[in-house]
């Protein structure tokens, strides 16, 4: 049943994002792979001849770096690592270039942080930009901006700007290629463990199957990709996690090959609104809801108001996303606020009727109104 689902994924594809991760473009003594980006391109340029448009999230910068720079092993502090990132970013998109040109394309580099995602001016000018290089015979090369991010602008590793990226340009595909198989079973070196070919839905159990261990030259291990993989099914996108080290791996992949997992996407995903919404912006505090106003929120579509909140956490603005989460603290939902941190509280608790009688009026019916409410999580 399995090749059947991956056929059916492949017939409808249009659009396709490919996440190359460290490790599978560097050697073993931290230098970039030129033979395999090479090779990369060469599929790159299979499936563009197919009509379909291409945006490559490829990591290494920091690892070219390293090289580069005679680093043994991944820079602690802020200023070795972009200093890294700054040498090997030019060298990486050099390759990519070099490589692309004999079959017609050239590589366009695109930097972001988090600041691109958050501000929806940014957001809608990086997926412009996108749409426009997809005229050309280009194809566009994204990375983090390593050089310039901190803390507050840096979105983590580049399988969570990959499904951030494939949300944004409504993609029918993502490709994750790591140094794994796919989802497995138990831990690789466990010997009886096995290969999951097929998600059909996923499930937050899934993150048991691994561990939270990061690799020596990315920033990502398992984990961080099936928290990705989340991200973009939930959005409607569908993903294949494979070994990128594979000879002819996105060859094989787009010809129906039983290789990686599938995981496939939630429904037909959301609207870009609420996309943006609910997995693009990190949430500036939390609202604690009663068991009534999560099932309102989650079963019926209804909007947030303000006699479920039970609590109210951080510090945030009107306008602002906020999670919203049960008693346990497990959030289900995020959305946009129409009160601030100060309005928010005054309010929590309290019908429609108290409210007039608390504030003098009532400027807004609903805490989060269902239009700017995005439903993260049905399960519980």
């Amino acid at each position: 049943m399995t090749p059947d689902r991956r056929h059916d994924v492949l017939d409808r594809m249009k659009t396709l994002v490919v996440k190359v991760g460290t490790n599978v473009l560097s050697t073993d003594d931290d230098r970039l792979d030129a033979d395999r980006i090479a090779a990369l391109a060469e599929q790159v340029h299979e499936i563009c001849q197919r009509g379909i448009n291409l945006v490559l999230v490829s990591s290494g910068a920091i690892g070219a770096g390293m090289g580069l720079l005679g680093l043994k092993e991944r820079p602690k502090d802020l200023s070795h690592l972009q200093a890294a990132a700054a040498t090997g970013q030019a060298h990486l998109i050099h390759i990519y270039d070099k490589a692309l040109r004999p079959h017609g394309y050239h590589a366009a580099q695109l930097l972001l942080t988090a600041n691109d995602f958050k501000n929806r001016s940014r957001y809608l000018n990086v997926r412009n930009t996108l749409r426009t290089l997809a005229e050309y015979k280009v194809v566009p090369i994204i990375n983090e901006n390593d050089t310039v991010s901190t803390e507050e602008i840096k979105l983590g590793d580049n399988d969570r700007l990959a499904a951030m990226v494939a949300g944004l340009i409504q993609a029918d595909l993502l490709i994750v290629l790591s140094v794994v198989d796919g989802l497995l079973t138990a831990d690789p070196t466990n010997p009886l463990s096995q290969r999951i070919p097929l998600v059909e839905r996923f499930d937050d159990e899934l993150l048991n199957l691994v561990g939270a261990s990061k690799s020596s030259r990315g920033t990502g291990g398992m984990k961080t990709k099936l928290e990705a993989v989340r991200t973009a099914t939930a959005v409607g996108v569908n993903v294949i996690i494979a070994n990128g080290k594979r000879p002819n791996v996105l060859r094989e992949i787009l010809t129906g090959a039983d290789i990686g997992t599938l995981f496939l996407a939630e429904g037909d995903g959301l609207s870009a609104w609420k996309r943006w919404i609910g997995y693009t912006l990190p949430p500036k505090g939390r609202l604690v809801l009663d068991a009534g106003a999560r099932r309102a929120v989650t079963q019926q579509g209804k909007s947030l108001l303000a006699i479920g909140v039970v609590r109210v956490e951080g510090d945030f603005a009107k306008g602002e996303v906020v999670s919203l989460v049960d008693l346990h603290g497990d959030e289900f939902a995020r959305g946009l606020t129409n009160y601030d941190t100060i309005g928010a509280q005054s309010i929590a608790g309290k019908r429609t009727d108290e409210i007039a009688r608390e504030l003098g009026s009532v400027p807004y019916d609903e805490v989060i109104h269902r239009d700017n409410l995005v439903v993260t999580s049905l399960s519980k």
